[in-house]
């Protein structure tokens, strides 16, 4: 290891900082948030907040570039130190954390300029860039973090922004819906991860995932000890991560803001799996913890794949690819692919963004999310149209952009059984499809009355636009300079097979969307020929009605029962109590003469009875 240049030593020691910007420039914006500040109106708190973005990018960046090539360094923080009980938060500063943490920042810079331009006139302004800066502080700590106790802090103050920024208009039923179900089911999967932090800390003696990993090469567990903490592990990722069976919360979720469904969908969901990742070698200590990811990865990435297509609001079809994306995630962790899971969320999200930038300016100018009452956008906002076509690109396996590179680095690993090169194919197939249908609903085909008049994006929105298509059109030589690639881009030298495969699926998975919903080969809508399997998908299996009567049934009859039992048994018998000790005040003070020979005889019996009782109990003891 290098000796570091004083600058950037001092740039380690303060990288909690970058966190820090987000919060102070939340807190910051509190007085135009909470109504104190009107005169001024809501823009400061939004220059406020992109300020301490632009700070803590240019920090982030700055040491990531001059940290590149080192060795990892820990940064450590005394929290509370009781007798023999040391609490302490631990921060990492390696290339891969310092990189999490600039793609945090740098999404959050564009989605915040995006905001500026989404909801110029909305009235709550100041209210959603204080939110969107705790959830920049969130992440960005979240990222750079060593300890799982504070990652678990971190991961609940997601929840909190999300239920937050979710119902940001809690005037609509829907959006305030959204955000109870979204948090609700997050918090199923955090207890979990929760109780499986305390085990873990009881067996390690450490919540620092270095400590971990080292623990974990020795760790001497039962198989059942093993098996439940693994499955306490995998619950809150599961949950973040939105996998079956805690992922409707981000179908739901899409009724907030859409430069809120950008971190979501890009960068939010990926903080779950990222935990997960560090927490692989604990979880190799069970076989549970390598079947579970794998089998709710490969039920999630092949059944939101389908779901997706099956939808017709535009952010829910591109949502679904989200969850889809994160199942290939988590079956790479139960592989233990881990260097193959990182190169996953970074091209997601990278191309995600671009996806999600496109699609806010077709939902602000045609007033609607229903891709049936939109069409012909691509001559009318070009710069959307060209976002969303280098979005799509980046998402799936199209040579050389975005995801190619992580699919062709996993069918290329030996270790990768030949299962999980079909689903990565079929997922690379029918998102391909998904993304080619909604090119040509929304951008293609002839103008439809809510799109005859949609211009294009202002230069607010149009410029974050822009810097997402450059971004991902960037991913491959931004791979290739951090040598993360195992073939040479410059030698055009790629694993044929491989290559074929990735192509053929995505080409394919492409011209079957494209000859439906640009070409006109089928009618549309689209009809299948079993009615019941259209049914299925559109309505996601069914999974909230079977929610409704199993888990909700059984939980409200719980509750019914418990209710009935505390108002009828425990209120009862402490109302009959109160009855009878009112009905005999009642009856004694008519026996009360006033006189003292009286109160005294009664004494006198009394005390005689007592002892008459003490002198019986002795007896029965004595013989």
């Amino acid at each position: 290891m290098t000796a570091l240049p004083p600058l950037t030593q001092w740039l380690v020691q303060t990288v909690w900082l970058v966190p820090a910007y987000g919060l102070i420039g939340a807190l910051m914006t509190l007085p135009w948030a909470t109504g104190t500040i009107r005169r001024t109106g809501p823009r400061p708190a939004a220059y406020i907040n992109l300020l301490m973005t632009i700070l803590a990018a240019i920090h982030g960046g700055w040491l990531f570039r001059e940290f590149w090539g080192q060795e990892a360094q820990y940064l450590s923080f005394n929290w509370l130190e009781v007798a023999d009980f040391k609490l302490s938060f631990v921060l990492e500063v390696s290339p891969v954390s310092l990189g999490a943490m600039e793609l945090v920042t740098g999404l959050s810079l564009v989605a915040q300029v995006y905001s500026l331009g989404y909801l110029e006139k909305d009235w709550g302004l100041a209210r959603f860039f204080a939110m969107m800066g705790f959830f920049e502080g969130a992440m960005s700590g979240l990222a750079i973090s060593d300890s799982l106790l504070l990652s678990y802090c971190l991961l609940e103050m997601l929840t909190l922004s999300t239920y937050l920024i979710v119902g940001y208009w809690y005037a609509q039923p829907l959006a305030v819906t959204g955000a109870r179900d979204a948090f609700l089911t997050k918090r199923v999967g955090d207890i979990l991860l929760l109780m499986g932090t305390l085990a873990l800390s009881t067996l390690s003696g450490s919540l620092n995932f270095s400590d971990l990993a080292d623990w974990a090469q020795t760790a001497q567990l039962t198989d059942w000890q093993a098996g439940l903490l693994a499955i306490a592990l995998i619950a809150g990722p599961t949950g973040k991560c939105a996998q079956f069976p805690l992922h409707l919360w981000l179908d739901e979720a899409m009724e907030g803001p859409n430069p809120a469904s950008l971190m979501r969908n890009s960068i939010v969901v990926a903080c779950g799996a990222y935990v997960l990742i560090k927490l692989a070698p604990v979880l190799a200590l069970s076989p549970l913890g390598s079947a579970i990811p794998i089998a709710l990865g490969t039920m999630t990435a092949i059944g939101a794949s389908l779901v997706g297509i099956a939808q017709i609001d535009l952010k829910r079809a591109l949502s679904h690819t989200t969850s889809a994306y994160l199942g290939l995630v988590f079956i790479a962790v139960g592989l233990q692919q881990t260097d193959v899971a990182l190169l996953l969320l970074l091209t997601h999200a990278i191309a995600k963004a671009a996806l999600f930038t496109s699609i806010g300016g077709v939902i602000l100018n045609t007033s609607t999310q229903d891709m049936t009452q939109m069409g012909g956008l691509w001559s009318k906002m070009p710069v959307s149209t060209m976002a969303f076509v280098a979005g799509s690109m980046g998402m799936v396996a199209l040579l050389p952009l975005g995801s190619f590179w992580a699919m062709e680095r996993w069918l290329s690993e030996p270790a990768m059984p030949s299962w999980s090169i079909a689903v990565v194919l079929l997922v690379n197939g029918l998102t391909a499809l998904n993304l080619a249908r909604v090119f040509g609903l929304v951008f293609g085909g002839s103008t439809q009355p809510k799109t005859r008049r949609a211009p294009e994006v202002g230069w607010t929105m149009a410029v974050p636009i822009v810097s997402s298509i450059v971004l991902t059109l960037l991913v491959p030589l931004m791979l290739e300079r951090w040598q993360l690639l195992l073939t040479r881009v410059g030698m055009l030298q790629f694993p044929i097979t491989e290559t074929i495969a990735l192509v053929a699926s995505a080409a394919l998975g492409a011209a079957i969307g494209i000859a439906i919903y640009s070409f006109g080969a089928v009618a549309r809508p689209v009809k299948l020929p079993i009615p019941a399997l259209q049914d299925l998908l559109a309505y996601d299996f069914y999974i909230d009605r079977i929610y409704r009567v199993t888990i909700a049934l059984v939980v409200g009859a719980a509750a019914r029962f418990t209710a009935w039992i505390d108002r009828y048994v425990i209120d009862g018998l402490v109302n009959l109590v109160g009855v009878a000790a009112l009905f005999g005040g009642e009856g004694l003070k008519y026996s009360t003469s006033g006189q003292s020979q009286g109160y005294v005889l009664v004494v006198l019996i009394s005390v005689s009875m007592m002892v008459v009782l003490a002198g019986w109990s002795l007896a029965q003891l004595w013989f």
